[in-house]
């Protein structure tokens, strides 16, 4: 079963597309990372999902429903963590979730038993009673996340979840989400930190007003980069692309100061070969090994050929 799905989801505001027929397949228990750089569409389209906007055009629903017909469904059923989440300073961790609780529509005693079970699975029961505003940044997410999961919903947004926080808050924050893809919720997570989404998610879009790509991080290396070596010498590696480039095996070859990163289609059968023609020709060898690019390398790669969004 899909979590999110959308057909040719479009929205303009004037002359200004910001979402272009956008088809997307998310299913459900899944972490999602949507990529792009600032002003792509990205908020845009989560305020589409969450039905906080509405769409010019094209289809999407969430948990089933239709993001136009059942507006206030789908924000039953969808928990949203933006940028800058909303927490009243003056009330307490425990009054402020109270207060949102019941604006969910949550019976009192519902509300007190959601309430009191976040702040302990958030390790903010004893700071229970204290002031928002007396809280770090990093409990101050982990507040707001308990904020848009209330509710229970099947489906939680989350723009920046780590955005300023330290090391191990950040580390905290990060694995809540496993939790809560564990639990058979369906994350979507908006971020610039790409070694996040690398660690997080089992399916990364890429968008730029339009869907650039949409695979697992795993498919995406594959595609992008195929089996690749990266072979460390201990002088310029400069001189010795063009023997390895007319090795019949080899795909592509680059060269940075004193590596080679030689693309093959089998390197368990090519790596014998390759190392002896770089020892015949002179090549010191201090070691070799895989290469697994990160999905920041990925992420640029897929950016470097798209055009930039009107403004």
């Amino acid at each position: 079963m899909n979590a999110i799905e959308c057909h040719r989801l479009t929205r303009q505001f004037d002359q200004l597309v910001a979402v272009a027929d956008l088809d997307l397949s998310i299913p459900a228990s899944t972490i999602f990372g949507f990529l792009g750089p600032n002003g792509a569409g990205k908020t845009t389209t989560v305020r589409m999902l969450c039905a906080l906007i509405a769409p010019s055009r094209g289809q999407a629903r969430v948990a089933g429903f239709d993001v136009q017909t059942r507006a206030a469904a789908v924000r039953a059923v969808t928990g949203i963590l933006t940028e800058t989440p909303g927490l009243y300073d003056t009330l307490s961790a425990q009054e402020n979730l109270l207060f949102f609780a019941r604006l969910y529509g949550l019976s009192a005693a519902q509300a007190a038993e959601r309430a009191a079970y976040y702040l302990r699975l958030f390790e903010l029961w004893d700071r229970r009673n204290d002031p928002v505003g007396s809280f770090s940044k990093g409990m101050r997410q982990k507040l707001a996340i308990a904020r848009a999961l209330l509710h229970d919903p099947s489906v939680v947004f989350l723009d920046e979840p780590t955005s300023g926080l330290d090391p191990a808050a950040a580390r905290s924050v990060r694995d809540l989400i496993k939790t809560l893809r564990a639990g058979g919720r369906t994350i979507f997570l908006t971020t610039h930190n790409l070694a996040e989404a690398d660690e997080l998610c089992d399916l990364i879009g890429v968008f730029r007003t339009r869907l650039i790509s949409l695979d697992t991080p795993a498919n995406l290396r594959a595609r992008l980069f195929g089996n690749s070596v990266r072979v460390v010498l201990a002088g310029p590696a400069e001189p010795f692309i063009p023997m390895v480039r007319r090795l019949p095996f080899v795909v592509d070859v680059t060269a940075g100061e004193r590596e080679l990163l030689v693309r093959l289609p089998n390197p368990d059968q090519h790596n014998p070969e390759l190392v002896r023609t770089l020892v015949a020709a002179g090549a010191d060898i201090c070691y070799l090994e895989p290469f697994t690019p990160s999905l920041e390398t990925i992420y640029l790669e897929l950016m470097q050929d798209t055009v930039t969004p009107a403004a």
